[in-house]
């Protein structure tokens, strides 16, 4: 980790508003900040940082895809909104791409495509922003952040400064990163950079991929990667837009070759796949699928009718619904295989 080059000077100072948040947060959860902001300009952050000193806490805020949120947010709330993308370099083995935190990540996924710098199309159609994208790690279908991953620009609120940080100073590993272990509100997420790998190899190991009829003759471009994801993903997982939804609710668990073996001899259609450490990832929307939960409700909270992963609102839920639905799928899945189940979003 190193200062950052960027210099950055003091704006106006920012002056919070009240702000309904149920609009922002992709759950649809009814919810206020008292205190709210939008960051569009990096020379607002040293007024980012005196008033966060000032307030109670601080909720760094993306796309609200990864959220659950209470009715009145207490504390100050900023919004990342930065935008723009640029190639920095297109060197002999990567295409070197920079984009500000506030940048949609599908929409930054398809201008990539677009451009020819491939390499995250197995990627498309995860809501939430570039900013957020590290900080959960984001994957799918195969392929990681951290794996086209290079540096981001981070302001640390606390002190005061821009840095840079390297994928080791990030600290990746399945859907986590440093940022979800240091103090809440500790970093805004500014620009991130990606290598895009040259020459471009398609990632098609995930099933899903190698039955879709797109992909199957011929050798499919990047392009064809990304329209097969786009439409695998709308077919399993509802829009946001219409039915409010955090995406995957859970992770899949990762357990030793013991646990697995031990779970496969007394349930053989468990789905589970090799890690490079000898482990086991388990697949968390077979387990809780096998447990009766697809299609449930508990009130107002449900679990998706076509995806077991995925937790809705199905009208006027609240983040005490969503969480009691989710500890009774915990209890569920934990009393049948021994497994705890984790969950993927912040709750708040």
């Amino acid at each position: 980790m190193s200062n950052s080059r960027v210099q950055v000077h003091p704006s106006p100072a920012l002056s919070p508003v009240s702000q309904d948040l149920t609009g922002l947060n992709t759950l649809g959860l009814a919810s206020r900040a008292g205190a709210f902001v939008t960051l569009e300009d990096a020379a607002q952050l040293p007024a980012l940082s005196q008033l966060a000193r000032a307030a109670s806490s601080l909720l760094v805020l993306g796309g609200g895809s990864n959220l659950v949120l209470p009715r009145q947010v207490e504390g100050l709330v900023a919004r990342v909104a930065f935008k723009g993308v640029r190639l920095l370099e297109a060197r002999p083995d990567a295409w070197l791409v920079e984009a500000a935190g506030g940048e949609a990540w599908h929409g930054f996924v398809e201008t990539c495509v677009n451009q020819g710098w491939d390499g995250l199309e197995n990627l498309a159609l995860i809501p939430g922003t570039v900013g957020a994208a590290p900080v959960q790690n984001i994957g799918a279908y195969g392929v990681e952040l951290q794996e086209r991953f290079d540096s981001l620009t981070a302001w640390d609120v606390c002190a005061g400064r821009l840095v840079e940080m390297s994928a080791a100073d990030c600290r990746f590993s399945y859907r986590d990163s440093v940022f979800k272990h240091d103090e809440p509100g500790r970093w805004v997420i500014v620009s991130v950079r990606f290598a895009l790998p040259r020459p471009w190899r398609p990632v098609l190991g995930y099933p899903d991929l190698q039955r879709h009829a797109r992909l199957a003759a011929g050798e499919p471009r990047a392009r064809d990667i990304f329209d097969a994801v786009c439409e695998i993903r709308r077919a399993k997982l509802p829009d946001p837009a219409v039915t409010g939804n955090a995406g995957s609710f859970f992770k899949n668990p990762i357990v030793s070759a013991q646990v697995r073996d031990g779970l496969l001899a007394r349930f053989p259609g468990l789905v589970s796949y090799a890690q490079p450490d000898g482990g086991y990832k388990l697949a968390a929307g077979w387990l809780i699928d096998q447990c009766g939960w697809k299609g449930r409700s508990l009130g107002a909270a449900g679990v998706h009718e076509r995806q077991a992963l995925v937790l809705v609102n199905r009208g006027g839920a609240t983040a005490a619904d969503i969480m009691d639905l989710a500890h009774a799928i915990q209890g569920a899945v934990s009393e049948r295989y021994g497994v705890r189940l984790e969950p993927e979003p912040v709750v708040v």
